[in-house]
C-alpha cells in the first residue's frame, strides 16, 4: 500500500517517504532568492545565511514584547478547551505541554509580532517575494522533564505531508526565555541545508497525531548515518541567547534539540514564513493533508508596512 497521493514523478523534485534505500542529494533550489534587494539584512548577513542556512540575532524582540508573549503563552496553556481543538501537543510521557500551534490566530499579541516588518521583512528578503504564514507555534520545554526534538528537516515533512513544492520557506525561532547550553537549545548543522535527506518509510494515516510528540517515528527523522557524516564534515552549531534573541533558519536545515533536564524552562516562539509563489498543494507523500492549524491553506501575504 502506497501513501503517495500524487502520481509518481508528478513534478516532485524531492522524492521521499519511499520504502527502501534513498541516498541524500543536492538541493535543487536557491537558498537566497534575489527577487528583492530591500530588507533589514545586510549583504554580509545574506551571504552568511546562504552559506550556513541559519542566522543568529542578538535581540529581535524587546523585553516588553517577550514579556507580553510569555503572558499570552501562560493564558493559552491554561485554556483547557484548546486541548480539544488539536492545537495543543502534550508530552508523550505526561500531561505537560510540548507545543501550542497557530498562536497568531489565538492571540492579538502574537499576531502583531508575526505580522511585524521586523520579522516578515527578513523572510521577504530571503525568499525574494511576499510571504504568508505557513505555521506558528510556541514550543515549551519545562524544567526537569521535557523531551527533545530529533534530527530532521522541516521541509521533508512540509513537502511530504503538506505539499510544499520547494524549500522556499524559513523559520524564525525566537527565545521567550533564556536559551542556555543546558536547557535544550536549538542545534543546526551549518551548510547541511544544501543536502536533501529523504526518509525511507511511508507516512501512516493521520501521522501528525503521534509524530508531533517526537518519539518512535517511522517516517520523517533524518537518517542517522547521513546526519553523522554531515556533522563530522560541517560541525554542529548550538544557538543560545537571552530572551528576545532569535535564529532564522532555512526550511531544509538539519536541526534538533536535546531534552531539558535543567531546572530552567526554555520557551520559544516559532514562526514559519513561506513564499506566496511556493503555496502548498496536494501532499507529495501522505494519505491526506494535515489540519490547517499545522499548515495554513490561506495564502494571503503578510501586509507590507505603509510608506
Amino acid at each position: 500500500m502506497t501513501t503517495t497521493v500524487r502520481s509518481p514523478g508528478a513534478g516532485d523534485l524531492y522524492p521521499t517517504r519511499i520504502p527502501g534505500s534513498a541516498a541524500p542529494f543536492r538541493r535543487r533550489h536557491p537558498v537566497v532568492w534575489h527577487g528583492t534587494a530591500e530588507g533589514p539584512l545586510s549583504s554580509g548577513q545574506l551571504d552568511a545565511y546562504d552559506r550556513d542556512g541559519c542566522l543568529h540575532f542578538d535581540a529581535l524582540l524587546s523585553a516588553e514584547e517577550t514579556a507580553a508573549c510569555l503572558e499570552e503563552t501562560a493564558r493559552l496553556t491554561a485554556d483547557r478547551s484548546l486541548r480539544e481543538s488539536g492545537r495543543v501537543v502534550s508530552e508523550l510521557d505526561g500531561d505537560g505541554i510540548r507545543s501550542v500551534f497557530e498562536v497568531h490566530a489565538l492571540s492579538g499579541t502574537f499576531r502583531e509580532i508575526v505580522h511585524s516588518d521586523g520579522l516578515a521583512g527578513i523572510a521577504r528578503q530571503i525568499v525574494g517575494s511576499d510571504v504568508y504564514v505557513h505555521q506558528t507555534r510556541v514550543n515549551l520545554k519545562s524544567a526537569f522533564d521535557s523531551s527533545g526534538f530529533g534530527w530532521h528537516s522541516d521541509f521533508e515533512t512540509w513537502h511530504s505531508e503538506d505539499g510544499m513544492p520547494a524549500p522556499r520557506a524559513l523559520s524564525l525561532s525566537i527565545a521567550l526565555t533564556e536559551n542556555a547550553p543546558y536547557n535544550g537549545p536549538l542545534m543546526i548543522i551549518p551548510g547541511a541545508h544544501r543536502t536533501f535527506v529523504p526518509s525511507t518509510a511511508e507516512t501512516p494515516p493521520d501521522y501528525h497525531h503521534t509524530s508531533l510528540q517526537g518519539k518512535n517515528l517511522p517516517a520523517g527523522p533524518a537518517n542517522r548515518a547521513v546526519v553523522t557524516a554531515l556533522a563530522r564534515e560541517l560541525g554542529i552549531r548550538q544557538f543560545t541567547g537571552p530572551a528576545g534573541s532569535a535564529v532564522a533558519f532555512d526550511s531544509n536545515s538539519l536541526h534538533a534539540s536535546a531534552p531539558n533536564v535543567s531546572p530552567f524552562p526554555r520557551t520559544n516562539l516559532f514562526v514559519v514564513y513561506n513564499s506566496v509563489e511556493n503555496a502548498i498543494g496536494t501532499p507529495y507523500a501522505a494519505p491526506r493533508a494535515r489540519p490547517t492549524h499545522l499548515a495554513s491553506r490561506t495564502f494571503t501575504p503578510v501586509p507590507r508596512p505603509a510608506h
